[in-house]
């Protein structure tokens, strides 16, 4: 029985230092998985977060006030200010994006775009091409940008890949799949594809769990200029 005791603490002994040994290379890993990518403009000086998309920042489907951008607004201490136009295309947006963003002093925009080009079968080259040029020329303007993934689930997946190539290549903030448990639940629809006041407040909500690690970086940057 004295043996067998022995053998018990020894191994109990072999285990604690293997999980001494083996939590700090997790924890690393864990920190490493969590690490924020860099992402061009973190310095951004501008006052403004500008929401520019189609129908799905507009709010389309529920009361004003009830819209994404609104419901962000809520949550931070920076202005946003909702640039959505129902049915907007890609090409449509690329005619105001100077009006309607380059000029508000932007500090961060989110861009959300595809959907409409998808009904109007504009190539996806096309959607990708402007969104590209888009993102451009927002962040020679000095913003950060994010590029807001408009699939879910089965629907408008060819489009994931293309988005999140543009957020890399770039260098930009991604919020991947924004109607992701909203399309296909009736409960957070308004009609076929666009979210109610209960499916707005599920997008803001991810896109403010995206921005917000590099919002806080941004006030510390500024401050210690």
């Amino acid at each position: 029985m004295v043996k067998n005791s022995r053998k018990s603490s020894v191994l109990r002994r072999k285990k604690k230092i293997i999980l001494l040994t083996a939590y700090p290379l997790l924890l690393i890993t864990l920190l490493i998985g969590c690490a924020k990518r860099e992402i061009t403009n973190i310095d951004s000086s501008g006052k403004n977060i500008i929401c520019f998309g189609d129908s799905v920042t507009y709010g389309y489907g529920a009361a004003p006030g009830e819209d994404y951008p609104t419901v962000l607004a809520g949550m931070i201490d920076i202005p946003v200010i909702n640039a959505g136009i129902d049915g907007d295309t890609s090409i449509q947006a690329m005619k105001r994006l100077e009006s309607d963003v380059l000029d508000r002093d932007p500090l961060l925009v989110v861009i959300e775009f595809g959907g409409n080009d998808f009904l109007r079968k504009i190539p996806r080259e096309t959607t990708t091409e402007n969104i590209t040029e888009m993102v451009e020329r927002i962040q020679k303007k000095g913003a950060m940008v994010v590029v807001a993934d408009i699939s879910a689930g089965i629907f408008l997946t060819e489009y994931h890949s293309d988005l999140l190539k543009i957020a890399k290549d770039n260098e930009t903030i991604f919020v991947p799949s924004i109607l992701k448990g909203i399309i296909t639940n009736p409960n957070m629809k308004s009609d076929f594809f666009h979210p109610n006041a209960d499916g707005y407040k599920m997008i803001a909500h991810r896109v403010y769990r995206e921005i917000r690690p590099y919002l806080n970086e941004n006030i510390l940057l500024r401050k210690n200029k």
